[in-house]
């Protein structure tokens, strides 16, 4: 899927997103204060005089363990204050409309293709929304300092980042790719699904990534040092190869695993692309690949392949089914079906 989940359409109207995780839905303004300050955090809603026959608001959303993905819209132009957001991490790609932000001394347009805002918990915040609908990723506060923590070899601190992403970039586009994952897989889950253990701690990883290593922050350079040199560390990335293979039935955690070999994070993550020519979690993939077939090779004739699939921490059966035909050269039901013949 790509990342076109999240475009607008030539008049600037945006389909509305995650419509079965519906919470708010109000023309009133009190009452999507109150309702979508619960859900996020208490904060002063004024829509424009102008225009406050027009005023409408709607937040779906839908909640995993450590972060959420979200659809916020406002119809009409609504200034925003949350002051600072104390508890989390928003970040905020618009989908239709505009949104004026200014973040400590920072001012930025964010619309849509063009420019998204990353709001740091301690950093005051107030907007002004124009017509905007957005898809809003909120991540743990406390989750989010501890992984930076152990990137940079520091105590767990205050984290502040540029609220500027540039959805042109290379990692804006890659953000706003993955958030588009993200929401269409809880769309496809619905609210009575659930993400697996082993798919709930990959989302984890794979989204702290995006903030803590591709948007520019307080201890990026930090980060950066402590990396250390990945020519120095063939033995402790064996010894990390070997426990990721040994625990690759169980969630993905970059801090037990760097814990596990001895070396940082960051200087890890450096050392699997260059001396194994692959991601962690691309040779997790490998590595969960493999277990599909050897499982698929002495399943039951009723077994059924998706639900190994997801029970490995499988979330996209078409990508799943691709990646395996071109490690095993067929498809996941023919190994079954030669099984059961």
């Amino acid at each position: 899927m790509s990342a076109a989940v999240l475009e607008t359409s030539a008049r600037g109207s945006a389909t509305e997103r995650l419509a079965d995780f519906a919470r708010v839905t109000t023309d009133d303004v009190d009452e999507a204060a109150e309702q979508i300050g619960r859900i996020f955090c208490p904060h002063d809603l004024e829509p424009a005089k102008a225009r406050a026959a027009a005023f409408s608001a709607r937040h779906n959303c839908a909640a995993y363990d450590g972060f959420s993905i979200n659809y916020v819209a406002y119809g009409g132009s609504v200034g925003i204050d949350p002051g600072c957001l104390e508890r989390f991490f928003l970040v905020q790609i618009p989908l239709t409309g505009t949104a004026h932000i200014r973040a400590g001394v920072t001012e930025l347009e964010a619309a849509p293709e063009r420019t998204a805002s990353l709001l740091s918990p301690t950093i005051p915040t107030r907007m002004m929304w124009c017509d905007c609908a957005q898809a809003i990723l909120l991540l743990d506060r406390r989750m989010v300092e501890q992984r930076a923590a152990a990137l940079s070899g520091r105590a767990a601190g205050t984290v502040e980042f540029d609220p500027v992403i540039d959805l042109q970039g290379q990692a804006g586009r890659a953000l706003r790719h993955s958030l588009a994952e993200l929401m269409t897989l809880a769309e496809r889950l619905g609210p009575s699904g659930t993400l697996s253990p082993l798919a709930m701690a990959d989302w984890r990883e794979l989204l702290l990534d995006h903030l803590l290593n591709g948007q520019r922050h307080g201890l990026s350079d930090a980060i950066h040092t402590f990396s250390g040199r990945a020519e120095r560390l063939p033995r402790a990335l064996r010894v990390a190869r070997d426990h990721l293979a040994d625990n690759s039935g169980a969630p993905l955690d970059l801090a037990q695993l760097a814990c596990a070999s001895g070396i940082g994070i960051r200087a890890l993550q450096l050392g699997f692309r260059r001396h194994f020519g692959l991601s962690i979690s691309q040779m997790l993939l490998d590595m969960r690949l493999a277990g599909l077939h050897a499982r698929l090779a002495q399943a039951s004739p009723d077994a059924s392949i998706t639900d190994i699939a997801f029970d490995l921490g499988f979330t996209h059966l078409g990508r799943m089914a691709g990646a395996y035909r071109e490690k095993f050269g067929e498809t996941p039901s023919a190994t079954l079906r030669r099984r059961m013949s």
